[in-house]
């Protein structure tokens, strides 16, 4: 096994394991704070000396969250339900929700978590400088609930100094993201996932140094070409595993993706600024083309079309969360938008409880043939 793969490894060991990779770096924090999709202040929590981890569901029958959510919840927040019931999130010290959409709003009332659950509301009149001042307001709150809980104190100096830590992985994400545009021989649909979404569950300097590292070996091969086509993907998550391995199995690179799981959460750094809070609002301010941050302007068509001319790609695969509603009612402008580009699409739905993928399969198997005619 070479370097190379021992990275791999690593990550994906990261996305299989997460309890025992939080484990592992325990000894370097005072404990865990889980933080609920899609975009939460990790520094705060970073900055208090706890490791923030991402919850993200997984691939899980579900029973006992019929009890608490109504069956047209989304897939994440069933199978997240279903684990928590479970105990599997009793280890941590606190969990923080956002709530952009109806489902995560009902998730935070009914949570049943030994965990003590903080709650935060973004602004959706985003544009607005009283919407940074807002937001600045509600981290502070956050702050301050963290450190009545954990018994701690977050200074600004802290704070700071977390910024820079995720700007610093979220440059090296980019870096990353864009490289491997040219390397979908070493870096597969799953490989390239796994990367991505190891950032949840590693202390951010340590996946920094890991994925530059990666980097750098990756640049010592000379790019091959890639015999098969390229695709861009969008939507909230491209997962389970068994939906990349399609990916694969048809010859089809993901050679960028407009992901809220993913690319979406390092488009753009922390702005520079003396009030970290302040800091921290801005980026919310700034975030584009996510269904779950309100813009009537509906960028995301454009900045699509943008990322499948600079990544030289064949088309965009919608990863459509089954019952998201902001997913679906931002579907049919960007799909116009596509359409009039002459880009090809296809729609494809997600659903974590899914355990047979033929139909998706086929599906794919057909788009990548209307690709290669």
């Amino acid at each position: 096994m070479n370097r190379i793969e021992e990275l791999l490894t690593i990550f994906r060991s990261a996305v299989v394991n997460p309890e025992g990779t939080a484990t592992a770096v325990g000894n370097e924090f005072k404990g865990v704070v889980g933080i609920m999709p899609v975009y939460a202040p990790e520094e705060i929590v970073h900055a208090a000396g706890y490791l923030p981890v991402g919850i993200w569901g997984g691939q899980k029958s579900v029973s006992k969250a019929h009890t608490y959510l109504p069956p047209f919840a989304c897939s994440i927040m069933q199978s997240v339900m279903e684990l928590q019931l479970e105990g599997v999130y009793n280890q941590l010290d606190a969990i923080i929700f956002s709530v952009p959409c109806d489902t995560l709003k009902c998730m935070s009332q009914k949570w049943k978590g030994q965990a003590p659950s903080i709650v935060f509301t973004h602004p959706q009149n985003r544009k607005l400088e009283s919407a940074n001042q807002y937001l600045e307001m509600e981290y502070r709150i956050v702050a301050e609930k963290l450190e009545q809980l954990l018994n701690v104190r977050i200074t600004d100096e802290a704070l700071q100094n977390s910024i820079k830590v995720y700007n610093e992985n979220r440059q090296v994400m980019r870096l990353f993201t864009e490289l491997v545009m040219d390397y979908p021989e070493i870096i597969n649909p799953v490989n390239r996932h796994a990367v991505i979404k190891a950032r949840y569950l590693m202390e951010k300097s340590t996946h920094t140094k890991l994925v530059r590292e990666l980097i750098d070996l990756i640049r010592q091969n000379p790019p091959v070409p890639w015999k098969g086509k390229r695709i861009v993907l969008t939507g909230i998550t491209a997962e389970p595993e068994a939906l990349l391995n399609i990916f694969e199995e048809n010859n089809l690179a993901v050679v960028a993706d407009d992901l809220a799981q993913e690319s979406r959460q390092f488009r753009h750094d922390i702005p520079e600024g003396e009030n970290p809070y302040l800091r921290l609002a801005r980026w919310w301010q700034e975030h584009d083309g996510c269904s779950l941050a309100l813009n009537p302007q509906k960028p995301r068509g454009d900045m699509l079309i943008d990322m499948v001319k600079q990544a030289c790609a064949d088309g965009v695969i919608v990863c459509m969360m089954k019952f998201c509603d902001p997913e679906e009612f931002d579907y049919p402008v960007y799909y116009q938008q596509l359409e009039a580009a002459g880009i090809p699409s296809l729609m494809i739905e997600i659903d974590q409880q899914t355990t047979s993928f033929e139909q998706v399969r086929t599906r794919i198997q057909s788009f990548s043939e209307v690709l290669e005619g």
